[in-house]
C-alpha cells in the first residue's frame, strides 16, 4: 500500500473503559480499520483529560483513574476515511458511551513498511 501527499488524519477520543462486549473499543476500532484496508492506526494513552462531561480523568497516583483518555489516530486518503467513518459511528453506538471524532488534512511525507531482512 502506498500513501503519499494529501491525506486525512482521523482522530478518535474515547475512554479506556469503553468496551464492546469484553473487548476494548480502541482494539475493535483498530482491528476494523485494518480489516477495511486503512493505511495505519495508532492508539495513544493519555495521562490527563476532560471532555463534554467536564469530568477530569487523570493518572495521578493519589487519584488513579480507571478511565484514562485514549486517542486513536488513523491516516489514509480522504475517500477511505469517509468510507470508514460510518463504521466508527456504529461502534460508538454499540459502545453506548461518549467521545469525540475529528478529521484534519495532513501531508504524508514518508510511509514505507520496514525493510525485510
Amino acid at each position: 500500500m502506498e500513501l503519499d501527499g494529501q491525506s486525512v488524519l482521523l482522530r478518535i477520543f474515547i475512554g479506556e473503559i469503553d468496551k464492546i462486549g469484553h473487548r476494548p473499543l480502541y482494539e475493535v476500532i483498530v482491528q476494523s480499520a485494518r480489516k477495511h484496508g486503512i493505511a495505519g492506526a495508532t492508539v495513544l494513552r493519555g495521562i490527563l483529560s476532560y471532555g463534554a462531561s467536564t469530568r477530569i480523568h487523570t493518572a495521578k497516583l493519589i487519584d488513579i483513574s480507571e478511565d484514562l483518555p485514549i486517542v486513536i489516530e488513523i491516516v489514509d486518503v480522504d475517500s477511505k476515511i469517509q468510507q470508514f467513518l460510518p463504521v466508527v459511528h456504529e461502534l460508538f453506538e454499540q459502545c453506548g458511551r461518549g467521545g469525540l471524532i475529528t478529521t484534519e488534512k495532513v501531508n504524508v511525507l514518508y510511509y514505507k513498511p520496514k525493510a525485510s531482512k
